[in-house]
């Protein structure tokens, strides 16, 4: 039976993509009034002031986290749990069995699979699906020998760590410097970086770690946001205008069925269930990627909403096992979705007054 009021809990009250979660649940199809309890590892977080009840918890690495998780979910009767960061999902896919409550997250392997760019990459590859030519390297010498076979210094390469947050750890190798133009066109990012550079950076450490190297994509670069439960499975893929330090902050819908069929093949092939999300680039000929996968709801999965599907709830609704499935718009080609500059004032009372 479906209940009129859940209690949900939200890891990551200070992720970006925090208040378009807490919107997509707020505004879900079946009219369930929503009562929100956020957590994270830092004492005030932006998301604090936009839940019901927050609570600081320890970092997900430490052996009190699943405890202190699963104290606040029986103490605040929580009925599901919906993670928001990369780094919590691993520990909460592996131990969701010791909490007494639902947590939105795939099967273990699954979920360490897809955060994986590396083993993401030939799973694709095993399958037939697009991918970039990559490598995994271990030495200065693997390294430099990937670079050339991908193009350097002709063309620029892509070096990343194949487990990480965010944009940690990227970087293109590009050979040639900028030039008066660009200087003053462009902001910098710190994102580029010449081999020699690269290479001397890794040698300050003490050991060399794993990377993954792949040729450079130049075309435009696209979000997936996915979902696949019992029966039924969706795929809607978003066009990202503008980024901004890895978050979208333009997206547009864009019905590309090169998107829609090798996210559901490549999350079936892999395991993936209830709310993911794909990110892809086009190569030099049109062709769509892949990079990378987030287990998880994505920073600006808000989007989906606003196309006519509300993925998160789909999550939800899956989860708690409630027969069929949401009524949902047809879904509209081109439609667009912003952030934009704002705030949130806190007055010494407690107070919000959002700007």
């Amino acid at each position: 039976m479906v209940m009129r009021q859940l209690r949900v809990l939200v890891t990551g009250a200070g992720a970006p993509g925090v208040r378009g979660t807490l919107h997509a649940l707020h505004h879900n199809p079946d009219g369930i009034e929503i009562s929100t309890v956020g957590v994270d590892l830092q004492a005030d977080p932006v998301g604090r002031h936009m839940v019901d009840r927050f609570f600081q918890v320890p970092a997900p690495e430490s052996d009190a986290y699943l405890d202190v998780l699963a104290d606040i979910g029986r103490r605040e009767a929580i009925d599901v749990i919906v993670p928001q960061t990369t780094r919590e999902v691993a520990v909460l896919a592996r131990r969701r069995g010791d909490l007494p409550v639902p947590v939105m997250v795939g099967d273990a392997e699954a979920v360490e699979r897809a955060n994986d760019k590396f083993r993401l990459l030939e799973a694709f590859a095993e399958i037939g699906l697009p991918h970039p030519e990559y490598a995994l390297v271990t030495s200065p010498a693997e390294l430099v020998r990937a670079a050339e076979r991908f193009g350097y210094p002709v063309r620029p390469v892509v070096v990343k760590p194949p487990v990480s947050n965010g944009m940690r750890g990227l970087r293109i190798l590009r050979e040639h410097a900028w030039n008066v133009e660009r200087y003053l066109r462009e902001k910098p990012t710190g994102i580029e970086i010449s081999l020699p550079a690269l290479c001397e950076i890794l040698e300050r450490g003490t050991a060399w770690p794993a990377l993954l190297v792949t040729e450079y994509l130049p075309g435009a670069e696209y979000s997936v946001d996915a979902f696949v439960g019992t029966s039924t499975e969706v795929a809607i893929p978003r066009l990202r205008c503008a980024i901004r330090d890895g978050i979208s902050f333009r997206t547009a819908l864009d019905w590309r069925e090169d998107l829609i069929r090798p996210t559901l093949d490549g999350a079936r092939y892999i395991g993936l269930r209830l709310v993911f999300g794909f990110q892809y680039k086009l190569d030099a000929h049109g062709v769509p990627k892949v990079l990378e996968c987030n287990p998880r709801v994505q920073g600006t999965m808000v989007a989906s909403l606003f196309s006519g599907t509300n993925v998160v709830w789909l999550g939800i609704r899956e989860l708690l096992g409630w027969p069929g499935t949401p009524a949902t718009r047809p879904v509209s080609p081109g439609a667009a979705f912003y952030r934009f500059w704002g705030g949130l004032a806190v007055q010494a009372d407690g107070t919000t007054i959002e700007i």
